[in-house]
């Protein structure tokens, strides 16, 4: 690594609107205090974010580039010039770690290509809260992003992914938009096996939070939770013994 260059802080934010320093830790309101030069999702949450954890910095000297699915790659090849020049940049996601189930990883893999040292800092991910909270396999699992939309595509990979579970005895975590949350879970009760574990983790970290796990028959049996707009995590498991 080049001493001469800036860090890189991957730092994570909130997974909602709950005071930050609730779920976040000290080092990161250190960093944010210090560090000037932002590569962020969405600008307005980022500035609103920083002001939260540093009312006392000043908005105006902050340099924020935005990342997101409409930036050019050529773009970025300009984003950690900052670092370069001996300047620390960090990088914010929209909610939890940065670089995971977000476009940040680009910017990572591009800081290992310059030897720019970079510093992960500790924060919440719902992807490992929700798994922590599901009593499945915590030694194998697999993160799928998004599930397609078309109804029978859904249903396919659906039983793929259970079957992936049962052979590989691995938990597979996937994620929905969260006007259609309602609709997933749904379609899941109605499509998986009756001894296949599901977990839903709702609101994480948050005062509304709910996680509830348990084999399909069971829930098919269940009042389901009203998921609609409130970010969730699913995890699947076919096992071969039901607790």
């Amino acid at each position: 690594m080049n001493s001469n260059k800036g860090l890189l802080y991957l730092i994570p934010t909130r997974l909602g609107d709950n005071p930050p320093l609730e779920v976040l830790p000290l080092s990161i309101k250190k960093v944010l205090e210090k560090v000037n030069h932002y590569i962020v999702e969405n600008e307005k949450t980022a500035r609103r974010f920083i002001k939260r954890v540093t009312p006392g910095k000043s908005q105006a000297k902050l340099v924020i580039q935005v990342l997101n699915k409409y930036t050019l790659e050529e773009e970025l090849l300009s984003y950690l010039d900052a670092c370069d020049n001996g300047l620390d940049v960090g990088l914010i996601s929209e909610a939890g770690c940065p670089a995971i189930a977000d476009p940040g990883a680009d910017i990572v893999k591009l800081a290992h290509s310059k030897g720019i040292r970079i510093v992960p800092l500790v924060g919440p991910s719902s992807i490992l809260l929700a798994l922590m909270s599901s009593g499945m396999n915590g030694q194998s699992f697999a993160f799928n992003g998004y599930l397609p939309i078309d109804k029978q595509d859904r249903k396919s990979h659906m039983k793929r992914l259970e079957k992936l579970s049962f052979d590989q005895n691995q938990t597979q975590i996937f994620i929905e938009t969260p006007f259609r949350n309602n609709q997933l879970l749904t379609d899941l009760i109605k499509t998986l096996n009756s001894r296949t574990r599901l977990c839903v983790a709702c609101d994480l970290t948050l005062p509304t939070e709910e996680i509830y796990s348990m084999p399909i028959n069971e829930w098919k049996q269940k009042e389901l939770p009203d998921l609609h707009k409130r970010p969730s995590i699913f995890l699947v498991l076919k096992e071969s013994t039901v607790y």
